[in-house]
């Protein structure tokens, strides 16, 4: 069955069965192989034991898994010259941290391949990279980065939050003929929640309003969506939490309209504040929202440090639903200061 055939699908609803988001994502893989031969997965260890921490295990076709050398730029290299001859490649980094040895690859050859051709050639190759502390992990392998990638014309960048999303976007990703960085936290692998068996996607490009609210629009990527909506249901905030799913597109639309309802923003993006994804949606917000704001735009992220190897600095450097919950109080307890004229 041809890819354009996949129906899209845009609420877990309707499906009883609950898996974990690790299971979504080895569910996905599995059926994008067994749906189209073209579908490969290659990575450091990818063929281990441990499977890219569980989602590359009890595959019906194992011999579609290749586990690759410690090179990583190299290995790009092959995975696009698969895109490009007509296969779908997925490659797995253990950690985003590894994707850096690959920018060349990335920015000068991924992504620019189908703008040097005028579109002649497809670049259908999907980049899996696991982000997100844990036992002490420290400077060099806790690192998110999203904004290396969303900053490069040619990319699109996704960032599953739920299960759902995790297949969906997934699916969407590998069916798509434009390379897509998947980026997964690794805290988020054991939720769970609501999943259909059969093949859906995700459409690129549109986020999802999880939670509404009237007097502040909060938009939060990947584990900072769960610890937002778990911050609000402890402190019975009254705000609209916003997870575009998608990075680069970016459903503008959506947030914009939102903010034009609230008249504040707020965005939690759990990475580095300097020119950030954090960053670019308070400037779209200002540029294309500004008449709607009642108070100036804020962000909530990480401290501009690297990340500490010890657990109790860990924890102190990384916001949590407590955090994000006092930052909301801060923001709804000031005095409107923009006139909405």
């Amino acid at each position: 069955m041809p890819w354009s055939r996949i129906e899209q699908s845009h609420s877990a609803a309707d499906s009883g069965r609950i898996i974990s988001y690790k299971d979504a994502i080895r569910e996905a893989i599995d059926q994008a192989m067994i749906h189209d031969p073209r579908v490969f997965v290659i990575g450091l260890d990818a063929d281990d034991k441990f499977g890219a921490f569980g989602t590359l295990l009890d595959m019906t076709h194992p011999e579609r898994i290749i586990g690759t050398p410690i090179s990583e730029n190299a290995m790009t290299g092959v995975a696009l010259g698969a895109a490009v001859s007509g296969m779908r490649p997925l490659y797995v980094h253990l950690r985003v941290d590894f994707m850096l040895l690959t920018m060349d690859q990335i920015v000068n050859y991924v992504a620019k391949w189908r703008y040097m051709t005028q579109g002649q050639v497809k670049v259908p190759i999907v980049i899996r990279a696991v982000i997100g502390r844990g036992w002490g992990c420290g400077a060099q392998h806790s690192q998110t980065l999203s904004s290396f990638f969303t900053h490069i014309p040619g990319l699109k960048v996704v960032m599953p939050s739920t299960p759902y999303d995790a297949k969906g976007l997934l699916l969407a990703a590998i069916k798509d003929d434009y390379p897509v960085i998947s980026i997964e936290h690794r805290w988020l692998y054991k939720n769970t929640g609501g999943v259909p068996q059969e093949l859906y996607t995700v459409p690129l490009g549109k986020g999802r309003i999880l939670k509404s609210g009237n007097s502040l629009t909060v938009v939060a990527t990947s584990a900072a969506v769960i610890d937002t909506l778990n911050g609000c249901e402890k402190h019975n905030l009254d705000v609209e939490v916003i997870d575009p799913r998608t990075l680069k597109p970016l459903d503008e639309g959506m947030i914009l309209e939102s903010v034009a309802k609230t008249g504040r923003l707020l965005v939690v993006d759990y990475d580095y504040p300097s020119c950030g994804f954090a960053a670019e949606v308070c400037a779209m917000v200002a540029e294309k929202g500004f008449a709607s704001l009642k108070a100036p735009v804020q962000r909530y992220t990480f401290p501009e440090s690297s990340m500490p190897a010890s657990g109790i600095l860990e924890r102190a450097y990384y916001p949590n639903p407590d955090k994000i919950a006092a930052r909301i109080k801060e923001m709804l307890a000031e005095q409107p200061v923009l006139s909405r004229a």
